[in-house]
């Protein structure tokens, strides 16, 4: 493993300026503390009496407000999370000129926190949230603040009274088109392309890399993924424990 991490920095230092873009899922921040969702110890993996793929979902948000912020003000917002060391190798790696872009599943912001400029949000960010009905902006802060003031625990807007909604993509909701596209962009003109943390089982987000056409594919993952075959590296290592050096 040694060997092939070695390898992976090699192509990190050779790349063009602005040859190298990053995709990213959980598996990034599990360093940090955050818990990914597929792995033995992940999200999916706990016991709740409905399943957390559909306490996320748009319908449970619409039909049991309540019940889904309690959830995920419970186990899908850290607001005390820091970046570990590969969120800050690849804020250094953008500030030196090879990364062109990360592109991340993840919602907690770590990527920003820790000084990249260039992130394509695929899932949004817990860090923004807005009023449905007048559109009225609201940090993560002034979210949770509105809900502790309110009498069920779901935040209302100060201004029409409208629900305060987290600015993430729940299931059955779209990506952002916007988004989508310049991810899809950045992936087709990198020379280098580094997945890493992610299982490649969310779609559409995991078609993109069909739009790789550089020299160099590597992943990085604790468990196999279903596009192994088509990488000329695979290395099954923590992300952080990879992106140290």
């Amino acid at each position: 493993m040694a060997t092939d991490i070695e390898t992976l920095r090699t192509w990190i230092d050779d790349c063009k300026p602005g040859g190298m873009v990053f995709f990213g899922g959980a598996g990034v921040s599990t360093e940090s503390g955050i818990p990914d969702f597929r792995s033995p110890n992940g999200l999916y993996a706990q016991k709740y009496p409905i399943p957390p793929e559909d306490m996320v979902s748009h319908s449970y948000f619409v039909q049991h407000t309540a019940s889904f912020f309690e959830f995920y003000c419970d186990r899908m917002i850290a607001p005390d999370a820091e970046p570990n060391p590969a969120h800050l190798k690849l804020a250094e790696l953008e500030a030196r000129g090879t990364l062109s872009a990360v592109i991340t599943q993840n919602i907690d912001g770590l990527h920003q926190k820790a000084g990249s400029k260039n992130v394509l949000e695929l899932h949004g960010s817990t860090l923004r949230n807005f009023c449905e009905d007048c559109h009225e902006p609201y940090s993560l802060d002034e979210m949770l603040a509105h809900r502790a003031a309110s009498s069920n625990g779901v935040p209302h807007c100060k201004k029409c009274g409208g629900i305060i909604k987290p600015d993430v993509v729940l299931y059955e909701e779209p990506l952002d088109n916007d988004i989508m596209m310049r991810s899809l962009m950045a992936i087709a003109s990198a020379d280098l392309l580094v997945i890493a943390g992610t299982s490649l089982a969310v779609y559409p987000a995991a078609g993109l890399i069909d739009y790789f056409k550089g020299s160099h594919l590597a992943i990085v993952n604790m468990s196999p993924t279903p596009r192994d075959k088509q990488a000329d590296l695979c290395i099954s290592a923590p992300v952080g424990q990879v992106f140290s050096w």
